[in-house]
């Protein structure tokens, strides 16, 4: 702890209260002292946040100096309140009061912003002096702008309370005397220890477990990428938990204390004592970046952190993901020992079944190596069970069968001899069959994978695993670990295999029912990402890590030639399907001749079905199902019968034939019209819905005489999760630019468009747009979001003065380090030139970029708008005004010296 006297000096400020005691009533004596102690409090927080700063991880010399801080103030409260403004020089025995500390301020543990928790302690029914006593402190603290929690009870309170709510039992478990009677405070915890601690020890150890659970399923996983260090699971409120329940079964009053008691390993311990200074720091510098009582380690906050905690980029990852590695390590570690301790503590406090139970309950039966204790699967022979080192694996193989639990004294076994897992071990041919087995023959894998990777098992039997063990990705995309992201992929392939999401993965559940190498998928979906976190593109990196992995797993040349494969091209299909026009024959063709086979098909499909589910909670959505579904069903058209089957012109026959069915009603003469004033790329692009609008909105304009008309239908398209915005209007230079600048500002994220002229003189644009929660519009505001569309096309509201208040960048997004790219293709297309812009996403972005092209006489043909997180793929089909593709590099080095400069004019204007 900071030395007492640079914190707070009591005994000065005493005799200052005292001195402008003499000649002020109350009023004016509160108002000086609250001067005194916002001045002691301002400059004691100065010297403890600069201690803190000059030795950032010291975090118990932090959290020791806070208390006492507030110790201080707590002390000249009380003294002002009960000495100077309600003196009681003859008090009676039941105008007696103890102020008392609870919770983590009872601990003597306290964040820069904590709560202060405060127990008022009468013997009787508070009296009339007493009240007064505490309603002057209470004042005086909160005109400090502490946070103050408090109750006044007597001690048959307290003992009647805590009995009926554990949180307030918790609570008075950590209570610590800080003025007033201190022989009715000795009381209260003379009963409390008689009355209250020692009952009940199996309810409160329940309640605490149950509290615990809620907690974690409240907070999500503890490898969400933004955790609460408090809350959050493998935070603090964890290892609190653990000592609440020692205390309360032990009376410990440090956990050093159950290495003893033989509960704890010493080196347990020391990771316990290591992990708490960790998370204590962090939460430090959490409440002093923030300057408030904040506990979610955000994006924003997280930068600042690591860099007060000094941790600094490196080749191929930033500091802050460093930092962000190690908080994830740690709170698996926090998360192992809670569990195993917490599990111990549980079977301690269980009682034996009945007897009627006992005799009719049947042991799940278990192979000779283990054993049952207290329903957990346990080691029968600790002493022999390693001696085959195969059983590191079979424990794991043995609880999926059976369904069990491992024991904790099972887990810190295997933790204690993972150094018997060797290269000779990996390479045994039953250690093979047994990991593969964990994947696909017992079910729920995932369960099986997260345990191992808990105790180090995974990292250990696959060492090329170990970097990616709470990797986090800084980004906004991603809402897991690499590891977690991993298992959650392929925890979404064994949803779709149990028939759990035949509805919603229809084409998937279909694959997957005919038959597919699901060894080769399995392997393929554990290694996908395993490349992450180096300098060279992970896919690259990761297919070389594969093939050396997947035969050490047993796979055969052919097996583990497509898992290398499978792990090279894994983002292929979902880049093609999200930042190409896949209605382009050309976009099919060169996925087509890159997938090669069926067999490729059907195993890439599913294992990019699962890496986007298993990227966030929210990622899947039925347009990337769409376009899936579209990119599979034209691919496997093309690898079955042939790529001729691709070509315009087959498309367009049937497009046409399509809306004349859809058109019953129409002449054969405005049948004819309407099919021959489009060309060839408008049959393609569209579906037949999207045709029929054209055609009633076309049939509508020949017969209106204003140059100026504008139509516009909007329509929930349902199965994109997206609403379909058509425009209809006479052409002119930059109509692409106006609908887009229209469309942001009323709020609409642009997720596909596209544009057609007419032969004779119309545009049809046609945008697919979502609300800015990822879903279509509802149906009751379409009708002014067409109003408002209406305004900026005709001029009303100028789309590039408007979006200046509302084209901003949000804080916990200015974190994020995007750069930009920007890329051309000639051959992705066979008319249009594809330029790819891959930035920093904003709600103006889009409409900047088709500004700027139209201001360069670029003919924007097709968008297609690929959107993670905080980053952005912009991709625009165009061609030159003369109708030719940008070849010349001078041409497509001046286009994106002008879009980047569009670029860097927006951020600018969206960062004010």
């Amino acid at each position: 702890m900071l030395a007492p006297e640079l914190i707070i000096d009591v005994e000065r400020l005493k005799a200052d209260v005292q001195t402008n005691a003499q000649g002020n009533d109350g009023t004016a004596l509160r108002s000086e002292v609250v001067s005194l102690l916002r001045a002691a409090n301002k400059e004691g927080r100065a010297a403890i946040a600069a201690a803190f700063e000059a030795h950032p991880w010291d975090a118990r010399a932090l959290t020791r100096s806070y208390s006492f801080l507030t110790d201080g103030l707590l002390e000249i409260a009380l003294f002002t309140a009960k000495d100077i403004l309600h003196p009681n020089p003859n008090p009676t025995s039941g105008e007696r009061i103890a102020v008392l500390a609870v919770g983590g301020y009872g601990r003597g543990e306290m964040a820069p912003f904590s709560d202060v928790d405060l127990l008022f302690l009468t013997p009787y029914k508070i009296t009339a002096w007493a009240e007064s006593v505490i309603e002057s402190m209470l004042y005086i603290l909160w005109d400090l702008r502490l946070k103050v929690g408090h109750s006044s009870r007597t001690i048959k309170d307290c003992l009647r309370l805590g009995a009926e709510d554990y949180t307030i039992c918790t609570a008075m478990l950590e209570h610590r005397f800080l003025g007033g009677d201190r022989a009715l405070a000795t009381e209260l915890e003379q009963r409390l220890d008689a009355e209250l601690f020692s009952q009940n020890a199996r309810d409160f150890v329940e309640a605490k477990l149950s509290e615990r659970e809620a907690r974690h399923k409240k907070q999500g996983q503890r490898y969400m990428v933004e955790p609460n260090v408090k809350e959050g699971k493998g935070g603090l409120r964890d290892l609190q938990s653990l000592f609440w329940i020692a205390k309360y079964l032990y009376r410990v009053s440090d956990v050093a204390e159950l290495v003893d008691l033989g509960l704890f390993q010493p080196e347990e311990f020391e990771f316990f004592a290591k992990a708490e200074n960790f998370l204590w720091a962090v939460r430090g510098h959490l409440h002093l970046v923030a300057g408030r009582a904040t506990e979610q380690l955000n994006f924003d906050l997280q930068v600042e952190v690591a860099n007060r905690l000094g941790y600094k980029n490196t080749r191929g990852r930033r500091g802050v993901e460093l930092f962000m590695q190690d908080y994830f390590r740690h709170a698996t570690r926090v998360g192992d020992v809670t569990r195993i301790l917490l599990t111990k503590l549980e079977e301690s406090q269980q009682k034996n079944a009945p007897l009627l139970k006992r005799i009719f309950h049947r042991k799940p039966r278990v192979k000779p190596a283990f054993s049952v204790d207290h329903n957990r699967l346990q080691i029968s022979d600790p002493d022999t069970f390693f001696t085959d080192k195969l059983n590191l694996l079979r424990i794991f193989e043995e609880a999926l069968r059976t369904g069990m639990l491992i024991h904790a004294d099972a887990m810190r076994l295997v933790t204690a001899n993972l150094h018997l897992i060797d290269d000779k071990m990996r390479k045994t041919p039953e250690a093979q069959r047994i990991f593969l087995d964990l994947l696909i023959k017992h079910g729920n894998p995932e369960r099986a994978l997260r345990r191992m990777n808990e105790l180090g098992v995974l990292s250990a039997f696959v060492p090329e695993f170990e970097p990616i063990v709470a990797m986090m990705q800084f980004n906004m995309y991603h809402s897991y670990t690499v590891d977690e992201h991993t298992i959650q992929v392929i925890s979404n392939f064994d949803h779709i295999e149990r028939g759990e999401l035949e509805d919603e993965l229809p084409l998937s559940s279909e694959i997957l029912r005919n038959g597919l190498n699901r060894k080769v998928l399995m392997v393929a979906m554990l290694l996908h990402d395993i490349g992450k976190g180096r300098e060279q593109d992970h896919s690259i990196l990761g297919a070389q890590i594969a093939r050396k992995v997947a035969p050490r797993l047993g796979l055969n040349k052919s097996e583990s030639e497509t898992v290398e494969w499978l792990v090279r091209y894994h983002l292929l299909m979902s880049d093609m399907a999200q930042k190409r026009d896949i209605s382009d024959p050309r976009t099919v063709r060169d996925f087509a001749k890159a997938v090669q086979t069926v067999k490729r098909l059907d195993l890439l499909l599913l294992l990019t079905v699962c890496d986007i589910r298993g990227v966030g909670p929210d990622t899947w959505n039925n347009w990337k199902a769409t376009l899936l579904r579209n990119l599979y069903a034209q691919t496997r058209a093309a690898l079955e019968n042939g790529m001729e089957a691709l070509n315009r012109e087959h498309r367009g026959a049937e497009a046409k034939k399509n809306l004349r069915a859809a058109l019953p009603d129409w002449s054969k003469s405005d049948l004819k019209r309407e099919t021959a004033r489009h060309y060839p790329p408008y049959w393609q692009g569209l579906h037949v819905s999207a045709h029929a609008d054209f055609a009633d909105m076309l049939r509508e304009l020949d017969g209106c005489d204003d140059e100026a008309t504008v139509l516009i239908r909007l329509h929930p398209d349902e199965e994109r999760d997206a609403t379909r915005a058509c425009f209809a209007m006479p052409d002119h230079p930059g109509i692409f630019a106006r609908v887009a600048g229209a469309l942001a500002l009323v709020g609409a994220n642009v997720v596909d468009a596209r544009s057609y002229t007419t032969k004779d003189g119309y545009v049809t644009d046609a945008f697919w747009i979502q609300d800015t929660e990822g879903s279509p519009f509802e149906v009751s505001r379409l009708p002014r979001l067409k109003q408002m569309i209406n305004k900026t096309l005709k001029g009303e509201v100028i789309a590039r003065d408007a979006l200046k208040s509302r084209d901003k960048i949000k804080k916990r997004e200015r974190a994020f380090s995007v750069p930009t790219h920007i890329t051309f293709d000639n051959d992705g297309s066979e008319i249009y030139t594809i330029i790819e812009v891959d930035t920093r996403d904003r709600p103006g972005l889009l409409y900047d970029l088709a500004r700027t092209l139209t201001e360069l006489n670029v003919y924007v043909a097709n968008a297609v708008i690929a959107t993670y997180g905080e980053q952005v793929v912009d991709t625009f089909y165009v061609k030159d005004m003369f109708g030719l593709k940008y070849y010349s590099d001078s041409k497509q080095k001046s286009l994106e010296k002008r879009l980047r400069e569009a670029i860097s004019a927006g951020v600018k204007r969206a960062q004010t």
